[in-house]
């Protein structure tokens, strides 16, 4: 990712600009926890990462749903998303012409099918037609501590008529196991805190809709526990920030490890890492701070970061 730009003091009569703040989603947040390395890898080294079936089978699954409100209500079918599938395909696929190579032409036909399943999930745990959401995949942002935004794409967003916001997150991978739990549950508290700092509301559910094992997961937070969760992504910043000063990022081996693109560069792996690159910094307060301005994403392995 790029560093955050100073702003810079032109010719006379030129008026400085104010800097940009430095920028964390929930998705790189959550890689900074897992794994000091895999964070450098991914917001400083932005090393490529050959997207995965699963995770194109989510993106896909994201973007059905997406387009499924804006047919009228009593429109919003299972036969009308499954008839959305191979269009959105064809579209993500134009977007981004890697998708395309996942596949041979007799594996499409599978593929799309197993999409067309996991939106037979979502239909057994929600009823579109009776919903109207406010947004979706709506970018959400807010500034902590006057020095650093927080921001990230939330799946959908719903309002009651009385006010209460209630955050609604796919997840097209199976129920989780205690990692991806926790880790999808700090990515929903990340959009709480958004929302009420930028709104003055808590969101009053925070919904994990697992749609494979057709199960939802309601959180409901509350303000005290979202202060504590600001300082929390504080200090983390902090651990980055030195980090990134320092040129320290270490590897944290974990169960994780196998989703991870980048063993053969990995110290406990028997890799190592490329130079850092200097191009990617610039002194900020006598810290090097990576610009983190990644699209949210997909809160689970299994799920790719979606564009566009």
């Amino acid at each position: 990712m790029t560093v955050a730009e100073l702003g810079e003091v032109g010719d006379v009569g030129e008026v400085a600009q104010e800097p940009v703040l430095p920028s964390l989603s929930p998705s790189r947040a959550a890689d900074f926890k897992t794994c000091p390395l895999l964070y450098r890898f991914r917001t400083i080294d932005r090393l490529p990462e050959q997207p995965t079936r699963d995770q194109a089978r989510g993106t896909l699954v994201h973007a059905v749903l997406e387009r499924l409100f804006d047919l009228p209500p009593g429109e919003r079918t299972h036969a009308a998303a499954t008839g959305l599938v191979t269009p959105q395909w064809e579209r993500l696929v134009d977007e981004a012409p890697p998708l395309g190579d996942l596949l041979t032409d007799t594996e499409r036909e599978a593929f799309l099918a197993s999409a067309g399943e996991l939106l037979e999930g979502y239909f057994a745990v929600e009823d579109p037609s009776r919903l109207e959401p406010a947004e979706r995949e709506s970018l959400i942002s807010a500034v902590v501590d006057e020095r650093l935004l927080i921001r990230g794409y939330v799946d959908r967003l719903d309002v009651s008529p009385a006010g209460d916001l209630r955050v609604v997150d796919y997840k097209t991978g199976g129920a989780p196991r205690e990692a991806f739990e926790a880790r999808a549950l700090f990515q929903l508290k990340f959009y709480a805190l958004v929302l009420w700092r930028t709104r003055g509301v808590v969101p009053r559910i925070l919904r994990l809709l697992y749609l494979r094992d057709r199960e939802i997961c309601d959180y409901a937070p509350d303000p005290e526990e979202l202060v504590r969760f600001e300082r929390t992504l504080l200090a983390l910043w902090q651990a980055i920030d030195r980090a990134t000063a320092e040129r320290d990022f270490r590897p944290k081996p974990s169960r994780l490890c196998d989703w991870c693109s980048h063993q053969s560069l990995c110290p406990a792996f028997g890799g190592t890492p490329p130079p850092f690159p200097e191009r990617e910094e610039q002194a900020v307060d006598g810290a090097l701070i990576p610009q983190e301005d990644d699209r949210l994403t997909a809160g689970d392995e299994g799920e790719a970061s979606r564009s566009g």
